[in-house]
């Protein structure tokens, strides 16, 4: 079972080799079923691995000594196949499975297909390096390929400047984050002389609760967390992300790569539960974002983009879950986002693809009669997201909010009002898009046709899951839920720490289940009342009236703040370094230095005469020079 732990995350890494070096050569049909085979393989691998744990083996292990070895500093190759990890791999495998399928067909006919699943594979392989390393550096290591591929895929249509720069903007923004989590790799060595997860947290268990040096290990590491998993400050590279391809989006910035914040935050639990400062911050980061994020995608007119800022307000529920130490229940609301996140996302590819690139829902409308079967797929991922019984994420959110409630009510609050408001912006996308009239182009209507087979059944995959996939996690409930005590291993110190397990509801879920579920209920009705009613609908093309309305329109502005205050500061310094220091200053100096050897060089060549006379007397003149100071010291 150990070798599993290598053939995982090779067989991506071999479809990224052969579809990387035959691009020119390989039909269209070869590298789109070869990238998705390799990644079924290591699906079905992971699939292997956890019919393993299942049957009673806790963990499989894997351990090159001595990688890097300089004086003291001692570091293994070491790869951990525990519940966590596998958890993680059937995520990636099983959703990145069905978005290559699904690519297959959305990307045919683009002159970069074969490069476009190379990228794929390799970021698949990162993305298993990253779950699967059994300490800080491999993980990083990860953390980082997977930071580079995001780079890739975002600006694969590279001919369009706008993309490029949203590529690069998401890969500084990641590099910010990630110096936080170099600086606390770099503490925590110093701390515990290993990056070994077995080791650290077994003397982190030693150390009291609350000590500064875990305080500001954790604050190193979320700083990381908040550039991956875009939180505030570092949020804004997400929604420019959507500049890549749409399967991109589905699988790098909705079901993996973004969570990978959570999964190091999950991973790191120890550590965090010891740090209650840290987990304060990351409560107060959650809820800012969460509730700023869901704001904007109420007002936002691109699909794509309505869908990112969901992601991010999601993401910050998830760290919510996590800073409350419901560190079962955040990953199990990662798990069934990846479902219907990675379902919306699709879905908005099938329209996009249906309209001939039409992104602006303000152009859409009455479209449930031209592409019935994507309407259907699009409201189950709504009802999921929207956490309407008995779809999937109803439960998950469920285990949050309890969470939240037990540690306090004003932390449930903040989570009902981020899930109420989800709903809202949720269910305007489908009055905007599906019902009603078509409110775009006349000539269009004739084209709009439903998506090909290849790309609607992994959607109705997903469909499916979003509907029930959270059941075989349910069994229980409400008492708990075999997706937490499955987890329960990986979690059990953190929670002895913090003294709780909120994977087991308290008997009073149902009060406070029955408030958020009926005002998710009246925020579905409201918005109903506004878009089909009364046919509130945006104006075409133009900004909202409504001050508030035209903020939350603009982004809150966040990304002219940091332009106002950080970007255009930078270039106004770096433009002044270039032109006036280095430009007149130090250029000067170099090319007067260079002159003035010149200048020296033709007046000294002047004395070469070639009269052996004139040398002769030059020579004596010196010698008498040199004997009367040698006299005078």
């Amino acid at each position: 079972m150990e070798n599993l732990l290598w053939l995982i995350p090779l067989f991506p890494f071999s479809g990224f080799l052969i579809t990387g070096l035959g691009f020119r050569s390989l039909p269209e049909r070869v590298s789109g079923w070869l990238a998705s085979g390799m990644v079924f393989i290591s699906f079905a691998l992971s699939s292997v691995l956890l019919s393993g744990i299942l049957t009673g083996r806790d963990d499989y292990f894997v351990s090159i000594q001595n990688w890097l070895a300089a004086g003291d500093l001692n570091i293994s190759v070491e790869l951990l196949g525990d519940r966590l990890s596998v958890f993680m791999m059937l995520i990636i495998t099983g959703i990145g499975l069905l978005i290559h399928i699904y690519s297959i067909g959305y990307m045919h006919g683009d002159k970069g297909f074969s490069r476009f699943f190379s990228f794929m594979n390799l970021f698949i392989f990162f993305m298993l390096l990253l779950v699967l390393g059994g300490n800080y550096l491999i993980m990083f290591i990860g953390w980082e390929g997977v930071g580079l591929c995001s780079y890739l895929l975002i600006g694969f249509w590279n001919r369009n400047e706008e993309y490029n720069n949203a590529a690069r903007k998401a890969f500084v923004m990641n590099r910010i984050g990630d110096l936080g989590f170099l600086l606390g790799m770099f503490l925590i060595y110093v701390t515990f002389g290993s990056l070994s997860f077995h080791t650290i947290f077994q003397k982190a268990l030693l150390l009291s609760a609350g000590a500064p040096v875990l305080t500001t290990i954790t604050l190193l590491l979320f700083t990381g967390a908040t550039g991956k998993s875009a939180q505030i400050p570092l949020l804004t590279w997400l929604p420019d992300a959507m500049a890549g391809p749409t399967p991109v989006s589905a699988l790098i910035h909705a079901a993996t790569m973004v969570t990978a914040g959570i999964y190091m935050v999950a991973r790191s639990n120890v550590l965090f539960a010891l740090a209650p400062v840290t987990m304060n911050v990351i409560a107060a980061v959650a809820i800012a974002t969460a509730l700023l994020t869901a704001i904007i995608a109420l007002y936002q007119t691109d699909i794509k983009k309505v869908l990112a800022y969901s992601t991010i307000s999601q993401l910050g529920l998830m760290f919510l879950g996590l800073s409350m130490g419901s560190f079962a229940g955040a990953m199990f609301h990662m798990l069934t986002h990846a479902f219907f996140k990675a379902l919306l996302f699709l879905a908005a590819g099938s329209i996009i693809h249906s309209l001939a690139g039409e992104q602006d829902i303000r152009h859409m409308g009455g479209l449930k009669y031209n592409i019935r079967l994507t309407y259907l797929v699009f409201m189950t991922a709504v009802l999921a997201i929207s956490g309407i019984p008995p779809f999937s994420g109803f439960f998950s959110k469920d285990e949050i909010l309890a969470a939240a409630l037990a540690k306090s009510p004003l932390f449930w609050i903040f989570g009902l009002l981020i899930s109420v408001i989800t709903a809202a912006y949720s269910f305007r996308l489908v009055w905007l898009i599906f019902s009603g009239t078509y409110r775009g182009e006349k000539t269009k209507t004739e084209a709009i046709h439903e998506s090909p087979r290849i790309m609607i059944i992994p959607m109705v995959i997903l469909a499916l899951f979003s509907a029930a996939g959270a059941l075989p996690f349910m069994l229980d409930f409400p008492q708990g839920n075999s997706g937490a005590t499955f987890l329960e291993p990986v979690f059990r110190d953190a929670q002895n720490i913090l003294h709780s397990n909120h994977a087991n509801a308290s008997a009073d879920w149902i009060i406070p289940t029955t408030i958020t579920l009926l005002l998710i209920i009246l925020s579905i009705f409201v918005t109903y009342i506004i878009f089909i009613r009364k046919k509130h609908l945006p104006p075409a093309d133009s900004e909202p009236r409504n001050a508030a309305a035209r903020l939350a329109r603009g982004k809150f502005y966040i990304d002219e703040l940091y332009n106002g205050a950080i970007v255009s500061p930078l270039y106004k310094l770096s433009s002044f370094l270039h032109d006036i220091i280095d430009g007149k200053i130090l250029d000067n100096i170099v090319e007067s230095t260079g002159r003035f050897v010149m200048y020296a060089g033709n007046k000294i060549r002047l004395m070469q005469t070639g009269n052996v006379g004139f040398y002769l007397f030059a020579m004596v003149i010196c010698i008498i020079v040199i004997l009367m100071l040698n006299m005078l010291r």
